[in-house]
């Protein structure tokens, strides 16, 4: 088992692998998601799932098997690295509003039809492969937008509770000077978390900390 310390380095080595040269500069996260006030954690190893994701993409090699012919389209990891190559020249709002659209495109997928688990966090070569539940929608939006330069301080992830389906759910809320911007694969459009009022965020997670939310 990694010490804290350890741990810490190989996070931090991830998001120096994932930053790119023009990296947009980071903006204090508003304190007020959803309504809700945050107490701040900082070892985020009390989720292992999360750090098993950060360890297992930065471990993963992004490339597909055999691309060519084949009667099944396998080149999943192709083409999301050129989805977004093709959309890094084009605004924050736009690519934002892409990269939500791109992963909501795949299948909803209950981690116990993937992998015979109840609750599995996955990283997108599997996701875009095998689909996915809410968790790894926001996963693989987090991830793509690391890759196009945004700041891991800007992004995370959000486990919160919805008071109409009555269930736990998970997005991915994006940091935008006074604003928090929800990305959703229960909804189509990007939404300010102002605009939703049947989210009570439990925790949120970032590539280094935690964050626990409760009532202002």
């Amino acid at each position: 088992m990694f010490t804290y310390s350890r741990l810490t380095l190989r996070l931090f080595t991830f998001s120096l692998l994932l930053a790119v040269p023009n990296a947009l500069i980071a903006e204090e996260f508003p304190d007020n998601l959803f309504g809700y006030q945050q107490t701040a954690r900082a070892n985020i190893g009390v989720f292992p799932q999360w750090v098993r994701v950060l360890e297992r993409h930065l471990a993963d090699n992004l490339h597909d098997g055999d691309c060519q012919g084949g009667e099944f389209n396998t080149c999943y990891m192709h083409e999301w690295l050129q989805f977004l190559n093709n959309i890094k020249e084009l605004s924050p709002s736009e690519q934002i509003r892409l990269v939500n659209r791109y992963a909501n495109n795949k299948d909803y997928v209950l981690d116990f039809d993937n992998y015979g688990l109840e609750d599995y966090w996955a990283i997108p070569h599997e996701f875009l492969f095998n689909g996915g539940d809410c968790e790894d929608y926001a996963i693989t939006k987090l991830l793509s937008l690391r890759w196009l330069g945004y700041s891991a301080d800007k992004l995370r992830i959000v486990v919160l509770q919805d008071t109409n389906l009555r269930i736990a759910h998970a997005v991915l809320a994006f940091g935008a000077d006074d604003d928090i911007l929800i990305l959703d694969n229960q909804v189509e459009e990007v939404l300010s978390h102002q605009s939703i009022v049947h989210y009570v965020p439990v925790y949120s997670v970032s590539e280094f900390q935690w964050w626990m939310h409760a009532p202002q």
